[in-house]
């Protein structure tokens, strides 16, 4: 008997110590609308083995009125009595003691006496609901100017914290902001913040949120815009959630290139953009024709864009850095989700193992042939007419020929993360996405003679096969260690691969009377690169007015391309090898509170020229007030892999890389020269930059100038190919933007010049093809009750393009012949203007615990035939022009849902 007593009293303190020591993890979540208290009490008694103690006096007839996530017990509880005269104490095991709130409830910090001053504050930000650490929240003390940014794992160090009772202001984009009371009981070594994102209501308590639901923060510095993912699915789109399509809609980034995902940043091309995912370079984010990007928003957490003028950590690129962190997986739970849309469907999984210090994430995608799928090329299909008039070189009658592609394409992320403990964090990071297209297509008699009047005197016929596929392989492996408050290092393992492969032939049949000639032309080519690389780099704060960053990194590239003619002309065959090495330092300097000074070097050394590259950079921001914010940036960037455009007329230019050797394909270096200004308050930011880009270095490939002799000697000349050039790009861009409230969103105009200069083109400088005189984009979103209306609307110059005005016929090594055009001066015609409207519509719900959103998205909604490029070639002495349209009005339909 005294045994079983005495078992049971160890039972019974082992659950009262385990209890008081669980008190503060436990997380609740709720949403009563004028419920009955002691209804409320008796959910979370039922839901989160709770157990109130109190006088039922004191809760008769009191009705509660709430809303809030997954917020820690005091936390919650705060807000659940927050409009009642109720307070509360918190005991061990799981038990709330309710009091009567007294005038002094809420304590009167003002008379509250600090324990420490000047002292330094470390901590960490998380998402309250997954436990995702949070890169480049910004942590502040209220009412000062002292604060600090996150680092990539969610890690802070603040330094000269004035007293133990400030408050806190924390922010990040897409998340409400926080304000933390700091006590005498604070751990200061260990301070967790965790921030709920918009989709959950809260009311200001002792730590408060506030609802701003930006979908982007553009004043974090100069040229650098965050972004939110999860917002960006209010947004129309065709029905998926796209990271690069809404990079598009900002001041400064072409949004008018619809075939093409890729950005063309302040008149710099795509592969001027170095594009980071957890640390490894990816060379291509097209799918599906450039209509969706290559990264899966389930897959990713943050996401930073530097238009230009960046810190001396990135390199290899002139143009603009796109920097996104993935999803470590949710640290509280297991949790999943699926997607479905009319092209594709997505799903994800993730979960915590090892008791939190561990947790993993697998996404995935995939589209498919459905009838909408098949109706979009239709309407593509339908929209390629030919001009019967000509273009204004007046070549006559064209005939069109019909295109109907067929592809899918899928994507896969995983990530594996572990915390060692408070200063270690390792993670495994994997991707790999890939296109398969088929854009075979026939032209028969019926089709051609459509085009000439029906006045044929010959029967044709041709079976054009085009085959491409494209993909990204990536994989990292990170760790990341906080050796003290002041001292941080992050350490990378990365491998990229990118390939591309097209496979394209014509066979023709052209009969007269009993005569018929069979013609066999065709083209292959195959790209393939490949990046293995290392990055060390460190974070060491000085003191709260300075910090030093700096590191080693070095690349590795092996790119191979192949491009023959016929099967049996070989017009290019490269292999090339280059090791790249680099040396970068930077010291962040705070003046007074607020003039910033960030001045850098980074030197390069690149193997197969064997010279160093060295690559200052400086910029500043100054604090004319409270809200009004001078910038300027200054800086010399060099790029090593290029990707070269190859032009073709007659079936459109296409892309390829290849590493520099300052021989054929020279080194790319660009300077930047950034200066900008912006008015910023609570509700509104105004914000004006401009920019001026010398670039040297930029190369490109063309038929267009390699024969040699006249008459019956004319012949082609397979050495001289590759043409240098230089470039001036510069413009000024205009961001008005409402960050918060029902009706939020922005507008920006871009006023641009992108002009080259390539001496075998002529004498003068010539409209780049990325050149766009105005941009105009507007974008809003308007949230009612729970649906969410969206709605983007891009107005932009057209495009400059290349036209022939002639064509001749030469023999080729293999004695077929084939078609060569005389062409206008370089980019001497345009496109028509560029405009269309999308709108959408979301609808957030909740399905039992777990959550749901279901929605409409119309693309082009007043169906505007916008030009997307021209095809030429020429059958029986006619020259034949197809032009070809982006797509239509476009209806999507899309739909989501997530356990948790």
């Amino acid at each position: 008997m005294k045994f079983k007593l005495t078992l049971l009293c160890l039972c019974l303190w082992g659950f009262t110590a385990l209890s008081a020591q669980d008190m503060a993890k436990i997380k609740l979540k709720g949403n009563y609308q004028n419920k009955l208290l002691d209804l409320v009490m008796l959910d979370l008694e039922i839901n989160y083995r709770l157990r109130f103690k109190y006088d039922r006096a004191l809760t008769e007839d009191v009705r509660i009125t709430a809303s809030f996530g997954k917020l820690p017990l005091e936390d919650a509880l705060t807000q659940l009595f927050k409009n009642t005269k109720i307070g509360f104490e918190l005991e061990a095991p799981r038990t709330i003691v309710l009091i009567p709130k007294t005038e002094m409830s809420e304590m009167d910090w003002s008379k509250v006496e600090p324990t420490r001053r000047d002292f330094t504050l470390k901590g960490i930000v998380k998402d309250s609901k997954s436990g995702e650490s949070l890169p480049f929240a910004s942590v502040m003390v209220k009412g000062t100017y002292n604060g600090v940014t996150t680092n990539v794992d969610g890690y802070f160090t603040l330094f000269n914290v004035p007293a133990d009772t400030v408050v806190l202001v924390v922010s990040y984009i897409g998340y409400q902001n926080r304000l933390v009371r700091i006590s005498p009981e604070t751990d200061i070594e260990n301070v967790k913040v965790e921030l709920e994102d918009f989709s959950v209501a809260l009311e200001e308590v002792v730590v408060k949120a506030t609802r701003e639901e930006q979908m982007l923060s553009a004043s974090t510095g100069i040229s650098r815009i965050a972004l939110a993912p999860a917002a960006l699915a209010k947004l129309p789109s065709y029905g998926e959630k796209d990271i690069f399509r809404s990079l598009q809609l900002l001041p400064g980034i072409s949004g008018s290139n619809e075939s093409s995902s890729g950005l063309y940043v302040r008149g710099g091309t795509p592969d001027q953009n170095l594009v980071l995912f957890d640390g490894f370079t990816v060379y291509h984010v097209d799918h599906l024709f450039g209509f969706f990007s290559a990264f899966n928003t389930n897959a990713i957490k943050d996401v930073q864009l530097y238009k230009g003028g960046f810190d001396a950590k990135y390199g290899g690129r002139l143009s603009s850095v796109v920097e996104m962190t993935g999803k470590d997986g949710n640290t509280e739970a297991f949790n999943m989700g699926v997607g479905l849309s009319l092209l594709s469907v997505n799903g994800f999984v993730e979960a915590p193992f090892a008791k939190g210090k561990g947790s993993f994430l697998v996404a995935g995608r995939r589209s498919f042939q459905s009838d909408f799928y098949n109706n979009i090329f239709e309407a593509y299909t339908d929209s390629n007419e030919a001009s019967n008039d000509g273009p204004p070189q007046n070549l006559g009658r064209f005939g069109q020929q019909e295109v109907q592609p067929n592809t899918y394409f899928y994507d896969l992320n995983a990530k594996v993360t572990y915390r060692l403990n408070s200063r270690d964090v390792f993670s495994l990071s994997f991707y790999n996405g890939e296109d398969n297209l088929d854009n075979s297509r026939n032209l028969d008699q019926d089709a051609l003679a459509g085009r000439f009047g029906g006045n044929l005197n010959f029967n044709f016929q041709r079976e054009s096969t085009d085959l491409t596929a494209w993909g990204n392989w990536g994989g990292s492996a990170k760790w990341s260690r906080r050796w003290n408050d002041r001292f941080y290092s992050n350490a990378n393992f990365s491998y990229s691969n990118y390939y591309s492969e097209r496979n394209r032939s014509d066979q023709t049949f052209i009969t007269r009377a009993d005569t018929t000639v069979e013609r066999n032309t065709g083209s292959y080519e195959l790209n393939d690169l490949k990046d293995l690389s290392f990055k060390l780099d460190n974070e060491l704060k000085i003191n709260q007015n300075n910090q030093l960053d700096f590191g080693w990194q070095t690349t590795w590239n092996d790119i191979e391309y192949t491009f023959t003619q016929n099967d049996t002309i070989s017009v290019l065959d490269r292999a090339d090898e280059g090791l790249t090495s680099a040396l970068y330092i930077q010291d962040r300097h705070t003046f007074g509170n607020r003039l910033v000074v960030k001045g850098g070097l980074r030197t390069s050394f690149y193997s197969p020229t064997e010279q160093i590259y060295l690559e200052p950079r400086a910029s500043l921001s100054y604090l004319l007030s409270e809200k009004i914010r001078l910038k300027a940036a200054w800086g010399k960037y060099y790029q090593f892999a290029n990707r070269i455009v190859r032009e073709d007329i007659q079936q459109g230019s296409r892309d390829f890389w290849l590493l520099a050797d300052d021989d054929n394909v020279s080194i790319g270096s660009a300077f930047h020269h950034i200066v900008g200004l912006s008015y910023e308050t609570k509700d509104w930011l105004f914000d004006v930059e401009g920019y001026y880009k010398t670039l040297d270095g930029l190369s490109e490939y063309s038929t267009r100038f390699v024969t040699t002799g006249f008459g019956p000697d004319r012949q082609l000349d397979y050495e001289e190919f590759f043409y240098t050039g230089t470039g001036i790009a510069k413009g000024l861009e205009f961001l008005a933007q409402k960050k918060v409230g029902r009706l939020n969103g922005w507008i920006g105009y871009t006023l641009g010049e992108v002009k080259y200069d390539f001496p075998i083109f002529g004498d003068t400088p010539f409209p780049a093809n990325q050149d766009v005189t105005h941009e105009l984009k507007i974008i809003g979103s308007y949230q009612l009750g729970k649906v969410t209306f969206g709605a983007t609307f891009i107005y932009a110059t057209g495009r400059p393009y290349t036209a022939p005005t002639g064509y001749y016929e030469l023999t080729l090594l293999d004695g077929t012949t084939s078609s060569f055009f005389e062409v206008s001066n370089k980019n001497s015609l345009r496109y028509p203007d560029y405009h269309r409207l999308d709108i959408s519509a979301t609808y957030d719900f909740t399905m039992g615990t777990s959550q749901a959103s279901a929605g409409l998205s119309i693309t082009n909604l007043y169906n505007r035939k916008n030009a997307w490029y021209n095809e030429y070639e020429v059958i029986e002495g006619e020259l034949i022009e197809t032009k070809v349209s982006l797509l239509g009005i476009t209806p999507s339909f899309f739909f989501t849902w997530t356990l948790r």
